[in-house]
C-alpha cells in the first residue's frame, strides 16, 4: 500500500511539473505583449473635482466612485458622431465630471462627453513637439525645431521665439534633464503667462553621430558638453499671452551656471528659480519679478563640500502666495522645510531619517501634506500624511511594498497601486482621513503556471556599516547540494535602485528565465552611491566613481562564495551604462574574481561624459586629474584575465560611442584581445524586438565563457 501511495505521489508530482509552462526569453523580455505583466487598471486617474476615478477596460472607459460603484461607462460610440474618423477610443489627457481633453489628428480637443459636443479645438503643426496645454484648455505651447509657439482656441499660432541661430533652443528641457528637469515650458496658475527655458549652446562642441541608413552614410551632429569643456548658457523667458510680448529674467549665465526648479507664485507676480553654480556645490534660491524680470531677493542658499542637487520645485501652501514647502537633504535625508518668499525659514516640517521622494498634495484645509517616502526600509515606498503644524506623520499605506499613489484634488482619497515580492499588484482606494482601504483590483500571479525559481531579498553590510540590499534569484528545482554558476547584474550608479520590495523584487523577467533555463544564480546588490538611502550613503562616491561601488560589489561576491551552492570559480558580471562602467572595471581591476563580463553602453572614461552629471560627482578633469585617471577603464586593460564583451549603440547620444572606441584602441595598442558588438542606429539602450537579440547575445556569451 505504501509503495502504491509513493508511486501515486511521484506520478502526481510529475504531472504537475510536466504541466508547468516553459518561459521563453522572447516572452520574458516582451512581457506586455506576452501578457506576463500583472493585471492593472489601464490609464487610471481621478476625475478632476470629484471622488470618482476612471480607467480603460476593453476599449471602454469606466467611471466608478470611491467605493467601487460604477457611475457610468462609455466607448468609441460616445465620440463617433463628432469624430467619425476615430478607429479606437482615444487616450485621455484629462477629465472632469463633464468634459475631457484628448489629441486627434494634430488637434487638442476639448470635448463635452456628457452631451457629445466639441467645446473647442486647438490645432498644432504635424512637427510639433513638447506639447503643453494650459489648465483651462484654452492654449497649447509646443516647439518646432528650436523655436517655441503658442496656439489658442481661435487657432492662431503665435511665435514666442523666431530665432534662426540653431545654437539657441527655446521651450525644451535644459541641462540634459538633470536637476529634476523634464520639460521646458511652465504655464502660470491663471494662464496669463508662459515661462520657458532657453539655452544657448554656442560654447558646446558638436559631436558626430553617423546615420548608416542613408546612401552613403551621413553625418548627424549633436551638441554634447563633455566634462571640463564648454557648456550651455541658460535663460528664462516670460511670454505674456495678452500682450504677446516676451521679457527675459535678468540673469547673467556667462559663467555657465544652472537655472532649475522653476516655480510660479500663485499670484503670478513672481517666479522662483534655483541657480546652481557650475561646480554644483552652492545654489541660491531666488525670486524674480515677472513684470520687470529683476531679482527681488534670495530666499535661501545651500552649500556642500560634495555637491548640492535641488530636484524639486517649490510647493505653495493652499490659499497662500507667500508660504511654500521645499524638499532638501541638507540634514542628510530629503526632508520638508517651510519658507516664505521673503526668505524666512518658518520651520523644518519633517525630520525623517529616510527619504521623501515627492510631495503628492494637501487636504482641503491645507493643514495636512501627503508625501511619497521610503519609510525605514528603503526597499519600500509608502504614502505618509503629515500634520503641517505638529509634524506628526502617519503611514496610510502600511502594507509592505512599493506604493505608487495618486491623490485626488481635495486630498480625501488615494488611488494606491502597489506590489511586493509576494503581491503581483493590488490597487486600493484609500480614505486619507481613516486610512481605510477598499481594494478595487487584486491581480493574480501571471507566472503561476510557469516553471520558475525563487527570488529572495538579502541584507549585507558595507565596511563602514551601511546596510547593502541584495537580491538572489535561484533556478526552479534548486538543489542546495549542487554548485551553480553565478551572473552578477550590476548598475551601481546614482539615481537608480535595483533591489526593491515590489513584484519580482525589482528584477527584469529575463533574470528569472536565465536562472531556470540555464541553471544559474542571478545576484544583484545596490552598492553605496545608489539612490533613496540618504546623502552620506549616496555621496561617498564624490571624486572617486567606482571605488566604493566596487568595494561593495566584492562584499556581494564574498557573500556568494560563502554559499555552499555557489561555484566560486564561475562568476560573471553584466551591466549597462553606469553598470557597463562597473562590469568592465570589476573584471579589469579585480582580475581572477570574474571569468566573464559584458559591458553595455559603458562609461569608459569620465572625461568623455556630460558636464552636468559628470562634474557633480567628479568635479572637472582639471580639478580632479587623479580621480579621472584612476577611474579610467583603459588604464587597466592589460589586467584582463577572462572574457570581456563590449556592446554599444552606434548612435548613442548619452554615453557616446567614443567611450567604447577608446577602450578598443587601448586594447589594440596593448595587444589585448576582447570582443565587441555594435547595434546600428540604436541610441543608449536597445529596445523593442531588437532587445531580444541583445539579451540573447549577452546571455549566450555568459554561458559560453563562464567556465
Amino acid at each position: 500500500m505504501k509503495k502504491i501511495l509513493l508511486i501515486f505521489l511521484l506520478l502526481s508530482s510529475f504531472i504537475v511539473f510536466s504541466q508547468q509552462k516553459e518561459l521563453t526569453l522572447n516572452d520574458a523580455i516582451l512581457t506586455k505583449t506576452a501578457g506576463l505583466d500583472p493585471q492593472t487598471l489601464e490609464s487610471v486617474q481621478w476625475v478632476s473635482g470629484t471622488n470618482n476615478y476612471i480607467y480603460l477596460d476593453n476599449e471602454k472607459y469606466i467611471i466608478k466612485d470611491f467605493n467601487g460603484k460604477k457611475i457610468e461607462e462609455f466607448g468609441l460610440d460616445k465620440f463617433s458622431k463628432a469624430f467619425p474618423e476615430l478607429k479606437k477610443i482615444p487616450n485621455l489627457i484629462s477629465i472632469s465630471s463633464t468634459d475631457l481633453v484628448f489629441e486627434n489628428e494634430n488637434q487638442l480637443v476639448h470635448f463635452d462627453y456628457k452631451n457629445g459636443q466639441i467645446l473647442s479645438k486647438i490645432a498644432f503643426d504635424e512637427k510639433a513637439e513638447n506639447k503643453d496645454y494650459n489648465n483651462n484648455k484654452t492654449a497649447l505651447a509646443f516647439t518646432i525645431d528650436n523655436n517655441l509657439y503658442v496656439a489658442n482656441k481661435d487657432n492662431k499660432k503665435l511665435a514666442v521665439t523666431a530665432i534662426d541661430d540653431k545654437n539657441i533652443v527655446s521651450g525644451q528641457s535644459i541641462h540634459r534633464q538633470e536637476f529634476g528637469i523634464f520639460k521646458g515650458t511652465f504655464w502660470s496658475p491663471n494662464n496669463t503667462y508662459l515661462a520657458f527655458y532657453q539655452k544657448d549652446e554656442s560654447n558646446v562642441t558638436d559631436y558626430p553621430l553617423v546615420d548608416v541608413t542613408t546612401y552613403p552614410a551621413t553625418l548627424n551632429s549633436i551638441k554634447y558638453p563633455m566634462a571640463g569643456q564648454g557648456s550651455e548658457m541658460a535663460k528664462i523667458g516670460i511670454f505674456n499671452t495678452s500682450t504677446q510680448k516676451t521679457i527675459y529674467l535678468n540673469i547673467d549665465t556667462k559663467d555657465e551656471h544652472y537655472l532649475t526648479n522653476l516655480s510660479w507664485a500663485p499670484d503670478e507676480k513672481y517666479v522662483l528659480v534655483a541657480e546652481v553654480n557650475r561646480g554644483q556645490n552652492h545654489f541660491f534660491y531666488n525670486r524674480y519679478d515677472v513684470a520687470t524680470g529683476e531679482k527681488v531677493n534670495t530666499i535661501f542658499e545651500e552649500k556642500n563640500d560634495r555637491w548640492v542637487e535641488p530636484e524639486h520645485d517649490a510647493v505653495f501652501l493652499p490659499n497662500s502666495s507667500t508660504d511654500f514647502l521645499w524638499l532638501s537633504e541638507r540634514d542628510g535625508f530629503m526632508n520638508i522645510y517651510q519658507y516664505n518668499t521673503s526668505g524666512k525659514l518658518i520651520k523644518q516640517v519633517t525630520n525623517f531619517k529616510f527619504v521623501i521622494k515627492s510631495i503628492l498634495g494637501f487636504d482641503e484645509k491645507g493643514t495636512t501634506v501627503f508625501v511619497d517616502a521610503t519609510g525605514i526600509d528603503a526597499r519600500n515606498s509608502h504614502v505618509f500624511k503629515i500634520d503641517l503644524k505638529t509634524g506628526k506623520s502617519t503611514n496610510i499605506t502600511p502594507i509592505s511594498g512599493v506604493h505608487q499613489a495618486q491623490l485626488n484634488k481635495n486630498g480625501t482619497y488615494l488611488l494606491d497601486d502597489f506590489s511586493s515580492i509576494t503581491i503581483p499588484r493590488q490597487v486600493d482606494v484609500v480614505n486619507t482621513s481613516t486610512a481605510k482601504a477598499t481594494t478595487i483590483l487584486k491581480a493574480e500571479n501571471p507566472l503561476k503556471e510557469y516553471k520558475l525559481g525563487s527570488t529572495e531579498l538579502v541584507t549585507l553590510k558595507s565596511k563602514d556599516g551601511f546596510n547593502l540590499y541584495g537580491r538572489i534569484i535561484k533556478p526552479a528545482n534548486f538543489d542546495a547540494t549542487k554548485k551553480y554558476p553565478v551572473l552578477v547584474y550590476v548598475y551601481g550608479g546614482s539615481h537608480a535602485q535595483l533591489v526593491t520590495n515590489n513584484w519580482l523584487g525589482g528584477a527584469s523577467m529575463w533574470m528569472d528565465w536565465f536562472a531556470t533555463q540555464k541553471d544559474y544564480i542571478v545576484f544583484t546588490l545596490d552598492n553605496r552611491g545608489s539612490e533613496n538611502r540618504g546623502f552620506d550613503f549616496e555621496s561617498i562616491i564624490h571624486r572617486n566613481l567606482g571605488e566604493a561601488a566596487m568595494e561593495d560589489q566584492l562584499i556581494g561576491v564574498d557573500y556568494l562564495k560563502s554559499l555552499s551552492f555557489v561555484d566560486a570559480n564561475k562568476i560573471a558580471v553584466h551591466g549597462w551604462s553606469y553598470g557597463g562602467f562597473m562590469a568592465s572595471s570589476l573584471i579589469l581591476r579585480h582580475p581572477g574574481v570574474f571569468t566573464t563580463a559584458v559591458a553595455g553602453g559603458p562609461v569608459i572614461d569620465w572625461k568623455y561624459y556630460e558636464v552636468m552629471y559628470g562634474e557633480r560627482y567628479m568635479d572637472t578633469p582639471q580639478e580632479n586629474p587623479e580621480g579621472y585617471e584612476n577611474s579610467r577603464v583603459p588604464k587597466y586593460i592589460e589586467n584582463l584575465n577572462g572574457k570581456l564583451l563590449i556592446i554599444h549603440g552606434s548612435v548613442d547620444p548619452t554615453v557616446v560611442p567614443q567611450h567604447s572606441m577608446t577602450l578598443l584602441k587601448e586594447a589594440v595598442d596593448k595587444k589585448v584581445q576582447l570582443d565587441f558588438f555594435t547595434y546600428p542606429m540604436h541610441p543608449h539602450n536597445v529596445r523593442g524586438k531588437d532587445r531580444v537579440h541583445l539579451m540573447t547575445k549577452v546571455l549566450d556569451y555568459v554561458v559560453e565563457n563562464n567556465k
